[in-house]
């Protein structure tokens, strides 16, 4: 099992989660994070890192998020690891608690 980068992410971007994870398994795109299912290691310390609440075990993603697991193990193959944590985009604490937004994700 995994761990998954849900809507909550896109625009926001927060990237504390990085800083804390061993195994470097998170991969940046232009306005979202994603996690490599074959390197993550199940160690949970992301999830409490996220402040919009962005990660949930794979088990756990909630019913109307399930399409970002697959979502994450397809993006993580096109997208370069992240090592460091980074500033967040300008605007996240507006984008923080909008809902669907997945049509604002980009490639």
């Amino acid at each position: 099992m995994s761990y998954v980068v849900t809507e909550s992410c896109i625009k926001c971007k927060y990237t504390d989660c990085v800083d804390v994870c061993p195994v470097d398994c998170f991969r940046e795109g232009p306005n979202f994070l994603v996690i490599d299912p074959d390197e993550c290691i199940d160690c949970t310390l992301c999830v409490a890192e996220c402040p919009v609440e962005a990660i949930f075990a794979e088990d756990d993603v909630p019913t109307d998020q399930q399409h970002f697991t697959a979502l994450n193990a397809e993006l993580s193959k096109a997208w370069k690891p992240i090592i460091e944590k980074k500033d967040a985009p300008s605007d996240a604490d507006d984008w923080a608690k909008v809902t669907d937004k997945l049509d604002k994700l980009e490639r």
